[in-house]
C-alpha cells in the first residue's frame, strides 16, 4: 500500500457547531488545517473552514452546508493520507492477517487503554503490541514472532 492509499484516522466527527455543517471534532490526532483533504463517510472532502483549539478543533467541509447534514456524520471517522512510514514502523491494521508461529492468524487488533492487543489464533490468545511481547514483526513476510516464556506460554 503507497503512502497516498495509507489513511489514517484524524479523529471523530463530533456534535454539530453553529448552523452552516460546521462541527467538533473528537479526539484529534492529526493537524486538521484548512485544504486538508480527508475522507469521511466514504466520500472525499476539503477542510473549508478551520476553528477551535488543538484539543478542540471546529472544522467545515466541502459539500456539507447545514447543521442536519453535519448531524448525520456524527461519529464518522476523518481519515487523511498517512504518509511515509519510517524503517521499523508498520501500521497496525497491517498487523491482521500475519502469522503468529505456535499461535496462529492474527484476527484482529483490539484497543486497549495502555496498548493495543493482538487476538491471535483460534483460542484468541490476546498478546500486547509491547516490546516485551512481540520481538519481531515483518509485514512483508507476513509473520510477527513473539516472546512465548514472557507471554506465559511455555510448554511445562
Amino acid at each position: 500500500m503507497t503512502a497516498e492509499e495509507r489513511q489514517v484516522v484524524a479523529g471523530r466527527v463530533g456534535r454539530p457547531h453553529g448552523l452552516d455543517g460546521s462541527f467538533h471534532v473528537n479526539g484529534p490526532t492529526e493537524d486538521l488545517a484548512e485544504g486538508t483533504e480527508v475522507t469521511v463517510a466514504g466520500r472525499s472532502a476539503v477542510i473549508e473552514r478551520r476553528a477551535g483549539t488543538a484539543d478542540r478543533p471546529i472544522i467545515r467541509i466541502s459539500g456539507i452546508s447545514d447543521r442536519d447534514a453535519a448531524g448525520g456524520l456524527r461519529g464518522e471517522p476523518l481519515l487523511v493520507p498517512g504518509g511515509e512510514l519510517e524503517e521499523g514502523e508498520f501500521m497496525v491494521e497491517d498487523l491482521v492477517g500475519c502469522e503468529v508461529p505456535g499461535l496462529g492468524t492474527v484476527r484482529r487488533v483490539v484497543p486497549a487503554p495502555s496498548c493495543d492487543l493482538l487476538e491471535v489464533g483460534d483460542d484468541a490468545v490476546l498478546v500486547p503490541l509491547v516490546g516485551d511481547a512481540v520481538t519481531r514483526v515483518d509485514t512483508d513476510a507476513r509473520v510477527i514472532e513473539v516472546d512465548r516464556a514472557f507471554l506465559g506460554l511455555e510448554d511445562s
